[in-house]
């Protein structure tokens, strides 16, 4: 919803409005929902995809709890500088960037979403950023939630370059 600016502040000033990010307010005492941050980190960088563990936790196959919001630029893209805090940017390429992307609409913002398949490839492609042991987590609880298949986890770990990574896990737990 576009709102004049001035119409922003003078709310703002009466306490009406709050500013939860840069360009971004919400109603006080509006509800807000566990996946707030998603729209939060959609409207920032509009392009990007919610990634690695924070599309683990979006789709509920991790324990952890991200301290930052991920998201995956496309490595050429354009980004400004002034970038919000709570993001942490990580830069895909090619295939890698644009498969295995869903839509999800969250709070009136559209919101891409790795699916589980991609973002359990994608941790072990970041193994050494985000850790082993939550790349196994997330193959262990993906596979226990059935939220996806071996061909699936397959076809995302060839794109991601790490099937000969993942191949032992794999016939670990599958």
């Amino acid at each position: 919803m576009d709102i004049h600016p001035e119409v922003i502040r003078r709310m703002t000033n009466k306490g009406e409005f709050e500013r939860v990010g840069r360009g971004a307010y919400r109603v006080i005492g509006a509800e807000l929902t566990e996946k707030h941050s998603f729209a939060l980190a959609a409207k920032a960088v509009p392009k990007g995809v919610i990634c690695l563990a924070t599309a683990l936790r979006f789709h509920g196959i991790t324990t952890q709890l991200p301290a930052h919001v991920w998201i995956a630029i496309e490595n050429k893209m354009w980004r400004t500088k002034q970038i919000d805090a709570g993001l942490h940017l990580v830069f895909f390429s090619g295939e890698s960037f644009t498969s295995g992307v869903e839509d999800h609409i969250i709070e009136g913002v559209n919101v891409r979403v790795y699916t589980p398949a991609k973002t359990v490839a994608d941790c072990f492609k970041y193994r050494n950023k985000i850790g082993l042991d939550v790349a196994l987590e997330a193959l262990k609880e993906g596979r226990r939630a059935r939220k996806f298949t071996a061909d699936e986890l397959t076809k995302y770990a060839r794109i991601d370059r790490v099937l000969n990574v993942i191949k032992p896990y794999m016939e670990a737990v599958f």
